[in-house]
């Protein structure tokens, strides 16, 4: 398969065309996945914010305070608001803030972001990155595939990774349950992610820093003839990661 960057991409603002914008630059294909960092999409959907619009409440203090005392570092109140508000659920409050979002996504600090954020304070994530995927998808001219992208670390491993928070055209998962191996033994478990590894692809393309360009198009990959899946998140009774957390305290 083939990846590129769209080129010649403005500074994004609230209220642009992000599928109009990836037309004009690319012929696209109607089997072309674009894939599109959320920064992006979170800049055309207006979901900049200033730390002055998340007034602190007691939870946020609290929390900035412990953190301030296991960094040694000053911590904003009003950003620990801000991860409380973007998020359903606070799995992990030091040594940092582990949150699930509203679209399901677990991650740091709710995914917001306070890097390239031009004229505020934060950038939050879409409040629903499938339903922007859908958006941007139903008006590609070939109705090509959308996958949403961020950044975000994982456990067990260091360092970052694209990653998919929203998809649109196409399953989440290709499923290989039921197919044999080269051996001829059934696959029992082997349920692949796609969006997921179409996001870090294009996260090699795309960059990051001051250099970054945000959408990319993947080419000449197949789905190939496989069920598919749009099973992304975990479910709680099924999380044992999460499930252990919940009854963890952190020593230090």
């Amino acid at each position: 398969m083939e990846l590129f960057a769209v080129p010649d991409l403005p500074e994004i603002r609230e209220g642009d065309d992000l599928a109009a914008m990836v037309a004009e630059q690319v012929d696209l294909r109607p089997d072309d996945v674009v894939c599109v960092a959320s920064t992006v999409v979170s800049k055309s959907e207006g979901r900049t914010a200033d730390l002055a619009d998340f007034p602190a409440g007691p939870r946020a203090k609290e929390i900035a305070r412990s953190l301030e005392d296991i960094s040694g570092d000053e911590k904003d109140p009003r950003f620990a608001q801000a991860v409380l508000e973007e998020s359903t659920e606070v799995v992990m409050d030091k040594p940092f803030i582990l949150t699930e979002t509203h679209c399901g996504h677990v991650g740091v600090n709710a995914g917001i972001d306070r890097s390239n954020v031009p004229d505020h304070d934060l950038l939050l994530l879409p409040k629903r990155p499938s339903q922007s995927a859908e958006r941007i998808h139903e008006g590609l001219p070939e109705s090509s595939p959308v996958v949403v992208t961020d950044t975000s670390g994982r456990p067990f491993r260091h360092g970052q990774r694209g990653m998919a928070i929203g998809w649109a055209g196409m399953p989440a998962s290709r499923d290989w349950r039921g197919e044999t191996d080269r051996d001829g033994h059934e696959l029992q478990v082997t349920v692949q992610s796609v969006i997921d590894e179409l996001a870090g692809a294009a996260n090699l393309v795309s960059g990051e820093g001051d250099g970054g360009e945000p959408i990319v198009v993947v080419r000449d990959w197949e789905f190939g003839d496989h069920e598919g899946s749009n099973n992304l998140f975990r479910e709680m009774h099924g999380d044992f990661v999460r499930q252990a957390l919940r009854g963890w305290e952190y020593e230090g």
